[in-house]
């Protein structure tokens, strides 16, 4: 390599890895397809290595192009540290935020607040992706992953967002008919609605109880991954739920939902988990205080008032 790349070629770059054609990077950046080419082009000429396969309908990064975007997204975040620690940290987020969480979350409250964070700050280009399995946060490129449960990977930096459990509770009509399970063993002899979210294993629950983690499979004829479906059939007395407490607080004060097994809990801690450390990015820590401040307090927070819960 005779010369350093230009700033801007790597932002061109991390644009254009992130879309299916340059057609596509020039149409959304306001560039001629020609100038997104002979960029693309000078840029891997000047590393010395191929960065994307072209074909006539689509481009796709190689395998090298994969570990240029890792090291170009580290250099522009420490290009714009830069400038914020020159402009005495005044300096307003840019540039794309990749965001993942979950089908609810991501719906019910982050596209909202999402919506008034572009507002704020109109240089940034939010990408918000919704999906209900565990993502690589370093391989996909996501700058923030929004979820529920523990955090595992140890590479990972995790802030707490909202602390949460998930309990064990059902109808009273479903516990008269039933009765109420005593012991966690009983809960297999159940009907138990199956709710599935990103950390949890299908039809298992790990619990938390006076002897520490314990396992039970959970039967049942009704699954989803939705918690308000799920919510739905457990005050029809369709069976037992295991259920974040936020969910069904005002189910619980109101007697439609009976909580039992109190000593048995799994954790449901809401996470903001990053793969950048926040001091090494300006724009992810103005982003990230950002969404905690709107996901505790507001219209959109994930713990409401009793009086502005959705049946």
């Amino acid at each position: 390599m005779n010369s350093l790349p230009l700033l801007s070629d790597l932002s061109l770059f991390c644009e254009a890895a992130r879309r299916p054609t340059f057609a596509v990077t020039a149409s959304e950046l306001g560039k001629s397809s020609a100038f997104v080419s002979k960029r693309i082009a000078i840029l891997e000429k000047t590393l010395g290595v191929r960065l994307f396969h072209r074909t006539t309908r689509q481009v796709a990064i190689t395998e090298e192009g994969e570990g240029v975007y890792t090291w170009a997204q580290k250099i522009l975040e420490a290009a714009q540290g830069l400038s914020e620690a020159v402009g005495g940290g005044n300096v307003d987020p840019r540039g794309v935020l990749r965001i993942t969480s979950t089908f609810r979350l991501g719906r019910r409250n982050l596209a909202p607040i999402l919506s008034e964070l572009e507002q704020r700050y109109p240089e940034l280009e939010i990408w918000l992706e919704v999906i209900d399995h565990p993502i690589d946060l370093i391989r996909e490129g996501v700058d923030i992953d929004i979820r529920i449960g523990d955090v595992t990977e140890p590479h990972l930096f995790a802030h707490r967002i909202v602390s949460s459990k998930r309990i064990l509770c059902a109808a009273p009509s479903y516990l008269d008919r039933y009765g109420y399970p005593s012991t966690l063993t009983e809960l297999s002899r159940h009907h138990c609605l199956i709710l599935r979210e990103r950390d949890q294993a299908f039809g298992v629950w790990r619990l938390h109880g006076p002897n520490g983690i314990e396992t039970v499979k959970a039967m049942g004829k009704m699954s989803t991954n939705n918690a308000d479906i799920a919510r739905i059939w457990a005050h029809a007395g369709h069976g037992i739920l295991l259920v974040a407490d936020r969910d069904v607080r005002e189910s619980l004060e109101s007697g439609k939902l009976v909580q039992f097994l109190q000593d048995y809990w799994q954790p449901a801690d809401v996470w903001a988990v990053c793969r950048t450390r926040l001091a090494d990015s300006p724009k992810l820590r103005i982003c990230l205080q950002f969404l905690q401040e709107q996901l505790n307090q507001g219209p959109y927070a994930l713990i409401q008032p009793t009086s502005n819960l959705e049946e």
